[in-house]
């Protein structure tokens, strides 16, 4: 939100009062204050007829400075808060004539009393500043209606504002914010964290994340439920600004090694995702949105897939196997499917998991919104006249009001009734239709539940799914999300078309996605709106199977791939096979995901922060820490990629590439631009029918350009996600050495693009193959010569 007219001038609707001063310093509790009066106090008579912006520094983690600026400190806003994972700091203040000093760990907080300056640094370097006219205090005219709709115990003439401004340094890109179809790095942009259903090609999101990341190996946390309002290098060129209605702004500095370590620590606080089943890495089939179908669809749909071959784990029934008018009451409907358990006995009798589509919004005119209204469970119209009710998506519809646990168990029971019948997992749609006009049993402010009802929502399906299923078996497949949503995975990018456009936008978003610390992320192959043509299925067929979740679904037609092409059966059932290997490699990212919070699907920017020229590139990325995909948005199959420096080794075709160039080059829809990167020990499982298998059992280390001097570590895990088996390289000279942590009978090595050694130890080759020798290890200890 803009305060300021170009560098100098005000904006005429913002009365605008600046910190110009620490005027006094102290130490509290915890960490240290300053008191920054709205201009200089240079006798008695000043300190008079002034306000003042009070800053609290702490840390509540380590590698955080937390920081709370505020002007009343009397005002009550009842805003819901994020669930932080707080452990305070021990911190050291200092405090002299010319600066305040706050240190916690590596990282520390300096104030200059002369000249008005915060600096935030870290092991000795200055991350960002706050200087002249960077911390302020606004009354903006409220006269001229603004985009966000207010509650009426908003309707003042004047709304104030707390705003905050960060330097940047020339060069730093910033990055994150939630999944945005906008540019990648946000430098220019105006985003304001408001959810809205807008599709993928707008400035609008589904998920908007108060938290952004920089270039330059340091985050920041807005801790505000409400609309954050952030003008990245756009009002200020030279700063991060953001804005939050109210009296006081609440944020979190976050330090790391690399962009990686930020989200570590930035997870540490707002949560770490759950470790999804093993299943939910598999194929996901859809019924499609609006399409005709009853039994006889689907059940063809799912035999269509067999017989032609193609790996299977997840069917989803969208929101038709509800009544027309009846969403959602969570019945089934009877005209269309009379037999539900014995069908969905049948379907999980071949090995299917079972996903339905639910949101929370209930249409009047069923006994359960009669049920709701009557108990108190539906949000409430803020006038006082009962039910909030609305139009929009289905008549009359009103709100669960999960602010209230006996509406939360309500709504609980009814998808309970849906897991006993056979569900596995639901897809939780919506969630981003929030009005504020409303009354919550809670008392929260109706604006910051906005953003912050679909945490409520997600997290009381997603918690009755582990209670039923366990932890480890539950998933969703989520649309809307907030701050800490990453703890109740999957998300998936929302309603995309069916265009290369619309393909590259999903990918942008996703990755702005995962800069924003959630881990598992997923896209409708092929576009939801519109039919693909052949092409863009194939090609995003590639792309989709190669993300963490894969799922095909449309709105108005079907997206199983033998109404595409043949050719699009073949490629489909390549990828699907293909990733069904790649599991145990997958699955140990996901690990990672789960205990460390780092995602399973990085930008190059992520994992190469020390590249130059990766600090741009929202067309490539990497799936884990070792295999680049370069999906290809064009019917000719062109495609331009860069590969950072290194060896590289296709992983399809066993083609050694030097890193540290762009390539140019042309591929069929049977490959792409899929590289392993070198010192790589990569898992491959045994079993291509599923996602869902002891990945341990007979798998293959392939070894990946072992580079003298170089250890390479391989971790292959359980279902559960315990470390089933760790297998080490290490390369010295001509020798390689393979240690197994255990005896696994059936494992065997490849020794990738090597097909000649001279000796080996503790194993003998099993077979010379187009990619390498394959070595069957007789003990847990192997040693090669070349």
């Amino acid at each position: 939100m803009k305060f300021t007219e170009g560098y100098w001038e005000k904006n005429e609707r913002a009365n605008a009062s600046y910190a110009v001063q620490a005027f006094t310093a102290e130490a509290i509790p915890g960490g240290m204050k300053i008191v920054s009066p709205f201009h200089m106090i240079e006798n008695r008579g000043a300190a008079l007829d002034v306000g003042t912006i009070t800053t609290e520094f702490t840390s509540d983690r380590k590698d955080i400075i937390s920081v709370r600026s505020y002007h009343y400190q009397g005002y009550v806003k009842n805003e819901p808060r994020f669930e932080l994972n707080k452990d305070p700091q021990d911190v050291q203040v200092e405090i002299s004539d010319e600066e305040a000093l706050m240190t916690s760990g590596r990282m520390a907080v300096r104030v200059n009393l002369k000249d008005f300056l915060i600096s935030f640094e870290a092991e000795g370097k200055v991350l960002t500043q706050i200087g002249f006219r960077n911390l302020g205090y606004m009354q903006y005219d409220r006269k001229v209606s603004t985009k966000f709709p207010e509650p009426n115990y908003m309707a003042a003439e004047y709304q104030p504002y707390m705003t905050t401004e960060l330097s940047l340094a020339p060069g730093e890109c910033v990055y994150g914010l939630g999944e945005r179809f906008t540019s990648f790095v946000k430098n220019g942009q105006v985003v304001d964290i408001w959810n809205e259903d807008g599709g993928t090609a707008s400035q609008i999101a589904y998920k908007n994340i108060p938290f952004y990341v920089t270039s330059r190996h340091y985050g920041v946390f807005v801790d505000h439920s409400d609309n954050v309002s952030f003008e990245i290098a756009s009002e200020k060129v030279e700063n991060v600004s953001f804005s939050v209605k109210g009296e006081e702004i609440r944020y979190h500095v976050i330090y790391g090694d690399d962009i990686k370590g930020v989200l570590e620590t930035y997870t540490d606080l707002t949560g770490k995702p759950a470790l999804p089943p093993a299943w939910s890495f598999g194929l996901w089939l859809s019924t499609s949105f609006t399409t005709n179908y009853d039994e006889e669809t689907t059940s063809s749909f799912i035999q269509g897939m067999a017989d032609r071959d193609i790996p299977l784990d997840v069917f989803h029934f969208d929101c038709f196997w509800m009544k027309e008018f009846h969403w959602c009451d969570f019945e089934w409907d009877s005209r269309i499917f009379p037999d539900v358990k014995g069908m969905l006995k049948r379907y999980k009798d071949r090995g299917l998991k079972i996903c339905v589509w639910i949101n929370p919004y209930v249409a009047q005119g069923t006994a359960f919104f009669k049920e709701g209204m009557e108990k108190g469970y539906l949000v409430k119209r803020a006038d006082g006249r009962g039910i909030k009710q609305i139009d929009n998506w289905q008549p009359g519809m009103g709100l669960v009001d999960f602010t209230n646990p006996a509406a939360c168990e309500w709504y609980r029971s009814k998808l309970r009734e849906l897991l006993e019948m056979g569900v596995d997992c639901f897809k939780t749609d919506f969630g981003e239709r929030i009005p504020v006009d409303v009354e919550y049993y809670d008392g929260s402010d109706p604006a910051s539940m906005h953003n912050y009802y679909t945490y409520l929502y997600n997290k009381t399906v997603f918690t009755l799914l582990e209670e039923i299923k366990g932890k480890g078996e539950a998933v969703l497949f989520a649309r809307s999300a907030t701050a800490g949503g990453q703890q109740f995975p999957i998300h998936w990018g929302g309603d995309c078309s069916a265009t290369y456009i619309s393909m590259a936008e999903s990918l942008r978003g996703g990755l702005s996605f995962t800069m924003s610390g959630f881990s598992f992320w997923s896209h409708d192959i092929g576009g939801f709106e519109l039919t693909a043509s052949p092409d863009v299925y194939k090609r995003w067929m590639q792309f989709g199977l190669l993300s963490t979740h894969s799922r095909l679904h449309g709105s108005k037609s079907y997206r199983v791939p033998w109404l595409f092409d043949e050719e699009s059966v073949e490629v489909c059932r390549k990828f699907t096979k293909l990733k069904a290997r790649l599991m145990p490699y997958l699955y140990s990212m996901a690990v990672i995901s789960h205990t460390k919070g780092i995602p399973s699907m990085r930008a190059m920017i992520m994992e190469f922060g020390d590249d130059p020229a990766v600090k741009y590139l929202d067309m490539q990325y990497m799936l884990g820490s070792s295999i680049l995909v370069a999906p290809i948005f064009n019917k000719e199959g062109h495609v331009q990629y860069y590969l950072p420096k290194g060896n590289w080794t296709h992983l399809l075709s066993g083609e050694v590439r030097q890193g540290g160039s762009w390539y140019e080059e042309d591929y069929d829809f049977f490959s792409l631009p899929l590289f392993v990167r070198e010192n790589t020990l990569l898992a491959i499982g045994a079993d291509e029918t599923t996602a869902d298998y002891d990945f341990e059992k007979d798998v293959q280390i392939q070894v990946y350009e072992l580079a003298d001097g170089k250890e390479a570590v391989c971790q292959v895990p359980t279902r559960k996600g315990e470390t089933a088996v760790t297998v080490k390289a290490f390369r010295d000279g001509e020798k390689i050495i393979l240690e197994s942590s255990v005896e696994n009978q059936g494992m065997t090595y490849l020794l990738r693009n090597i097909h000649e050694v001279r000796e080996t130890t503790g194993g003998s080759i099993k077979k010379d193959t187009e990619y390498g020798l394959v070595i069957a290890p007789d003990g847990l200890k192997t040693e090669i010569i070349l």
